[in-house]
């Protein structure tokens, strides 16, 4: 993993995925794939390093594909609604209140507004994730989600990062 990843976002996923599925159905199957099952511990401290968090990230979100299938998709688009929810209520101020004028303005005025502010809370290091006007088509492009695998696919590859565009459009 060579790109940078926010810390920040790994802490209310932990929680969010703990919640979702509970602390000892999560810790087992993160056992079944390997994996720290401390790392269903919400008192445990996540690192601060950002290649630590992006393990952590990707290393979730691969034992939950690897165990539930496609199952997945609505536990990690979920978890993603929620995420959103938690970033907004932890960002800077300056983000908060472009959350808060965001949601004034006309609808049709809306989506690009929010995607630029979904990349904000994202985007740990600038260029890493961009907001690219298509014509009339918006195109969100995450170069440093740790959760995708490698690779291309014609749907969504992050469900997290579905469940954060679903919840911050409408």
């Amino acid at each position: 993993m060579n790109q940078p990843f926010s810390g920040c976002i790994l802490r209310p996923f932990r929680e969010i995925l703990i919640s979702e599925l509970g602390q000892e159905n999560l810790s087992l199957l993160l056992e079944k794939a390997g994996l720290p099952s401390a790392w269903a511990n919400v008192n445990q401290e996540t690192s601060n390093d950002d290649q630590t968090a992006a393990e952590m990230y990707a290393g979730l979100q691969k034992a939950l594909r690897t165990y539930y299938g496609r199952g997945v998709r609505g536990i990690l688009q979920r978890s993603g609604s929620f995420l959103w929810r938690r970033l907004l209520e932890g960002a800077p101020l300056n983000l908060r209140i472009h959350a808060a004028v965001m949601r004034k303005l006309p609808l049709p005025n809306r989506p690009k507004a929010a995607l630029q502010l979904l990349a904000s809370l994202l985007n740990p290091h600038p260029g890493n994730v961009t907001v690219h006007t298509l014509d009339l088509d918006l195109l969100l492009s995450d170069h440093a989600s740790p959760g995708a695998p490698p690779g291309s696919a014609s749907e969504p590859i992050c469900f997290v990062t579905l469940g954060l565009l679903h919840e911050c459009l409408f």
